[in-house]
């Protein structure tokens, strides 16, 4: 008896999964692949989470279907944001604080809390770029598995680092909590064979991509220099590329980028000094180059309300970042160097992710471009272009609306009205 109940509610199960009523989207505009003249009223047909048909006009939705209507706002596909850290985005001497006063289940609620932010502000997707202690590991497993709503995210596990580099977490601390605090890293290498083994340890833990720092970093305090050999960055690229994943970079002096391109990186995070060599290699190598420019609204935020929020040489940096921040998109755009949106959320703040588009166009980019890194580029440089990026029959439900025309102004992108995910409706303000 039993186990005819059983089978009756799986069957019941399956029959209504098969013929779940499909969502009739009706758009006033339609920017279906950014960089293509936009369409007029269109209808979109949404089943099952998947874009099932995009049509002219808006189509009466049939008998038991739902009908979303979006009035005369513009609708684009989700956008996506190539460099986030969703666990926290407190920065300078509140963060450390948090490390060590936090425990690690509350980072975990944190993490989705940031998370939350991220998809109601339109950002359907992320490659989350670093995380010491999994916690970004377990949200995108949890977010797969439709146990709590976020953004899709393609993770990174925990970034890699040379000894004393700029992702090796133990530099501010004294002698007595390192030997504490993480007396075994698994995210330093100082060799070939060292470099080998951190880069399969991250993916062995479940590691989509593979990120490494060439440079030191503004808010380590560890410079621009060059922080590692040509032979550990090429271990660490190859081991990556032999395992099938990509490898992005951080890097922000010259020689540290010139490093990672020549090493084959896929992208490079920050590239805050740019020249015509650098210019040169990214187009050699068809790497993508992720600006972040928006960190410096967090750092401005943050110091305006606590002057001392940062101090020593990561404030030296910091003022040098803020001065020097775009004119590397001044350079690398007209010399056609590809871009993919990122914002380093985490340093500025999650949510407010789409400042990213007004400082690209501030720095010489037209809109249309803007959005173009943030969906069809973005896309590329995942290896996510058969599911995001576009609003096309076959893709996933990753839908936004926003009101107004972003292809002229894109600051409208900084106020979402219409958020769904995988066929989810996010957020529906009318």
């Amino acid at each position: 008896m039993l186990h005819r109940l059983l089978i009756s509610v799986a069957l019941a199960s399956c029959t209504s999964a098969a013929f779940a009523a499909p969502t009739y989207i009706h758009a006033g505009r339609l920017i279906a692949v950014p960089g293509k003249a936009p369409l007029g009223p269109s209808t979109i047909v949404v089943d099952n989470g998947r874009i099932v048909e995009v049509r002219h006009g808006h189509v009466p939705a049939p008998a038991g279907a739902t009908t979303i209507e979006l009035g005369d706002k513009t609708v684009l596909p989700g956008l996506i944001d190539s460099h986030v850290h969703l666990v926290s985005d407190r920065g300078g001497e509140q963060a450390l604080l948090a490390e060590v006063r936090d425990d690690m289940p509350l980072h975990a609620l944190e993490t989705q809390m940031n998370g939350m932010k991220t998809l109601r502000a339109g950002f359907t997707t992320v490659r989350n770029l670093g995380d010491d202690h999994g916690d970004t590991l377990a949200l995108r497993e949890a977010v797969k598995r439709g146990w709590v709503q976020g953004p899709r995210i393609v993770d990174a596990a925990q970034s890699i680092s040379t000894t004393g580099g700029h992702m090796d977490g133990r530099g501010s601390l004294n002698d007595d909590l390192v030997a504490h605090w993480n007396p075994s890293p698994e995210n330093l290498c100082d060799s070939v064979e060292s470099c080998r083994r951190v880069v399969r340890r991250q993916i062995d833990r479940g590691a989509d991509v593979i990120k490494f720092a060439t440079t030191g970093g503004v808010n380590s305090g560890t410079g621009l220099a060059t922080r590692m050999f040509d032979d550990e960055a090429k271990a660490l690229v190859q081991t990556a590329h032999a395992y099938g994943r990509k490898v992005a970079v951080h890097a922000h002096g010259a020689d540290g980028i010139k490093l990672a391109l020549r090493a084959g990186a896929d992208s490079i995070e920050h590239g805050t000094v740019m020249d015509d060599e650098i210019i040169k290699l990214f187009k050699q190598a068809g790497a993508y180059y992720v600006p972040t420019l928006s960190t410096v609204n967090g750092y401005i935020d943050r110091l305006t309300k606590d002057p001392n929020a940062y101090t020593g040489a990561v404030k030296q940096q910091i003022e040098w970042r803020i001065g020097i921040t775009g004119q590397s998109v001044k350079k690398a755009y007209p010399a056609g160097v590809k871009i993919a949106f990122g914002t380093d959320a985490g340093v500025s703040k999650h949510g407010k992710n789409a400042d990213e588009f007004e400082m690209l166009v501030k720095f010489g980019m037209p809109p249309v471009e803007a959005i173009k890194a943030a969906t069809v580029n973005a896309a590329d440089l995942l290896g996510l272009s058969n599911e995001v990026g576009t609003v096309e029959p076959g893709k996933s439900a990753d839908i936004i609306a926003v009101a107004g025309d972003p292809l002229t102004d894109v600051t409208v992108l900084k106020n979402v009205a219409f958020v769904m995910a995988r066929g989810d409706v996010v957020k529906n303000q009318q």
